[in-house]
């Protein structure tokens, strides 16, 4: 799905392409339902030369890269998964644009053998637009054992295009297709409609540019069933007075039919393809593993049945991010590679290698003292290292890399999107869809990661709503370890009353959220691939790619807020904030002083807030002496840390992401929310615990 993703390119590099770029001198477009395997087919294309950049005046990316294709250097580009030409997201506008704009090209269509028909209501749009192509008719494999025939002879001569089974995990076919890419032609396959829809677009073709990489009719179609992402294109192409006469066109076919234009040519073009498909397409009997996996993919969308399996899915997850990764791994890596052997190492190197007294102390503190007691610049208790480096590399990264792990694995599964369909009613309540779950998943990896994963929600009211979601209320799995740390030490009451007030929480401010900002929702279209066994070649390029963008985009945000936190520090600017936090703390949330410290560090990393009343709270949690006050104390701190503003890595990707108003909006509506549902829970659990 696809997020991500929302989806994640196989981008292992992101430096300019080589030399081959300026030798390709043609390209080859991939386009394509949303999983069908189209990242899978640019993948083993290209390899690892590719480059990933949004395109231009939108936040969607576009990957590109070069092959050498029977011989001849192409340029290749992989754009977002597509339903119709006639673009309802921004995805699908890039995709549109980038077939209209791009000049010299031919298409590759990637589309899921299993699901024929959709992938052929995108292919007559091709036809129509009028551009060169060859079909790819992938994941043949498990098309097959669900019992599905194509007879690819007869559409090959239908659609006058090449039509090629391939299995692209495994490569099969891709030679075969890539091949004939030279020669590839336009298809003769053109939907009819019904008299009036041909009269119009009789009338408006002429209308038009003869330039541009679509036909004329193709975007006469557009035009009239009412496209306006076409507005810029027409205006800045055709004379006023002809755009008056398309209008004109426009509203008396639409006029003639009690349903919107869109809606009419799309059902004339279905029945068109629906004709062709039942033509090409024979089913047999299917295997009986084929049934089950069909039988435990409806388990998994089902409202009841798809709890347990929820259920176990969130066990292993536990097991292998929660206790590995976060445990095991960090333990490690913290421990035993950085605060025993590098921390070290890179002070006495220092030392030996700056003689000077001065600038020693400067960069590695007074010699003798723990580098956690001083304020070196390199090592110290805010140091570079010691510190910044030590946190994105030894704590974050080992958490993160064993969540793109299992996250890859429940993508490339095909679970993922049958969680989305399990929970849409729910985000639907906050004016989101079931996509939605994507983001808030990847979320209790890395905050900063998923909130740039929103990009995979159609609108711009649905992109600030999950953002706000992940800043406010969705903790990274770095805080999530030392939550549920804590969270043994309760009671099964308290621990409800936690996480029912985060939950809780998080469902009036989405309800909210949707109810004040502008804008509107989307559809709920998913695309459900078949339940399968993780490939573990994708699994490793999934995160391998999802690492690099870890470490090239998130890890500097962290350097920089520790250089944040020292220049604090040196002007003993921490002291205020504590200062000016423990009224806040102590007396509002009636939270132990030692809180206010642990507030003011959670802005750098999420881990500390907890982490600290951790320490407080963890000597009466082994001795079994916690006392109803403790057990209040614990669930007010764990739920107001929750809801604190995020950390300033999150909080840069948001200005990053959303811009620096709405950025400051949301950081300034959660400092002062997340206190007050600390002080309501506080008051609450007083007064019925």
């Amino acid at each position: 799905m696809t997020p991500p993703a929302p989806a994640t390119r196989h981008a292992l590099r992101t430096e300019p392409l080589d030399k081959r770029v300026v030798a390709a001198t043609r390209s080859v477009i991939l386009v394509g339902n949303p999983n069908v395997g189209k990242s899978v087919v640019f993948g083993a294309l290209t390899g690892t030369y590719v480059t990933v950049s949004n395109y231009p005046g939108t936040t969607v990316e576009v990957t590109r890269g070069t092959a050498t294709l029977a011989g001849q250097p192409w340029h290749v580009m992989d754009t977002p998964g597509t339903n119709n030409l006639t673009p309802m997201s921004e995805d699908e506008q890039v995709t549109r644009d980038i077939l209209m704009k791009e000049r010299d090209y031919v298409c590759v269509q990637v589309c899921d053998a299993k699901n024929l028909r959709r992938g052929l209501l995108l292919t007559a749009q091709l036809a129509e637009a009028g551009v060169p192509f060859a079909l790819a008719l992938n994941m043949a494999d498990e098309a097959a054992s669900r019992g599905f025939h194509i007879d690819v002879a007869q559409l090959t001569q239908a659609l006058g295009v090449d039509v090629v089974p391939t299995v692209a995990i495994e490569r099969k076919g891709l030679a075969q297709l890539t091949s004939g890419l030279g020669a590839a032609r336009r298809s003769g396959f053109t939907p009819r409609y019904d008299d009036a829809i041909e009269a119009a677009l009789a009338e408006v073709e002429p209308l038009l540019p003869a330039k541009g990489g679509l036909s004329r009719r193709a975007v006469a179609l557009m035009a009239l069933v009412g496209d306006d992402s076409l507005r810029e294109h027409l205006a800045a192409n055709i004379a006023e007075v002809d755009l008056a006469r398309l209008e004109d066109a426009r509203r008396r076919l639409a006029a003639r039919y009690p349903e919107s234009l869109r809606f009419v040519v799309s059902k004339q073009r279905l029945a068109a393809v629906d004709r062709l498909h039942d033509a090409v397409v024979t089913r047999s009997r299917v295997s009986a593993a084929s049934t089950f996996a069909r039988r435990l993919g409806a388990w998994s969308t089902d409202r009841f049945l798809g709890l347990p399996v929820l259920a176990f899915v969130l066990f292993v997850s536990y097991e292998f991010v929660g206790v590995f990764g976060a445990k095991t791994a960090v333990d490690f890596l913290e421990n035993a590679v950085f605060y025993d052997r590098l921390v070290p190492w890179t002070e006495a190197f220092l030392r030996w290698a700056v003689p000077w007294k001065g600038a020693q102390e400067f960069l590695v503190g007074p010699a003798g003292v723990p580098f956690r007691e001083h304020a070196g610049f390199i090592v110290g208790r805010y140091g570079l290292f010691s510190m910044g480096l030590s946190y994105g590399v030894a704590i974050v990264l080992p958490i993160v890399t064993t969540f793109f792990i299992a996250f890859s694995i429940l993508e490339d599964s095909g679970y993922l999107p049958r969680l989305a369909v399990m929970v849409n009613r729910t985000f639907k309540s906050m004016g989101l869809n079931g996509k939605a779950v994507l983001p808030m998943v990847l979320g209790l990896g890395c905050d900063t990661m998923a909130t740039m994963t929103a990009r995979i929600m159609e609108t711009r009211k649905e992109r600030v709503i999950v953002t706000l979601l992940l800043a406010l209320g969705v903790p990274c799995s770095a805080q999530m370890a030392v939550i549920l740390a804590m969270v043994a030490g309760l009671s099964l009451a308290a621990t409800a009353w936690f996480a029912g007030s985060v939950v809780a929480t998080l469902i009036l401010v989405g309800w909210l959220a949707a109810k004040v900002l502008p804008g509107r929702g989307s559809d709920f279209i998913l695309e459900l691939p078949p339940l399968r066994v993780p490939q573990a070649g994708n699994v490793a390029v999934k995160t391998l790619a999802r690492i690099e963008w870890y470490l090239r985009e998130a890890l500097p945000l962290f350097i920089l807020g520790t250089l944040i936190l020292y220049a604090l520090d040196r002007v003993h600017g921490i002291g205020l904030l504590e200062r000016a936090a423990a009224p806040v703390v102590v007396g509002l949330l009636q939270l132990p002083k030692e809180a206010a410290v642990a507030f003011i560090l959670g802005f750098l990393r999420r881990d500390y807030a907890a982490a600290g009343l951790f320490l407080h709270y963890q000597p009466f949690m082994k001795a079994g002496t916690m006392t109803r006050e403790m057990q209040i104390e614990v669930v007010v701190a764990l739920t107001t840390i929750t809801l604190f503003i995020p950390c300033i890595a999150n909080f840069f990707m948001v200005l990053k992401e959303r811009g620096w108003k709405t950025g400051v909006a949301i950081a300034a509506f959660i400092l002062p929310f997340s206190l007050a549902v600390g002080a309501t829970v506080n008051a609450l659990m007083r007064w019925l615990y």
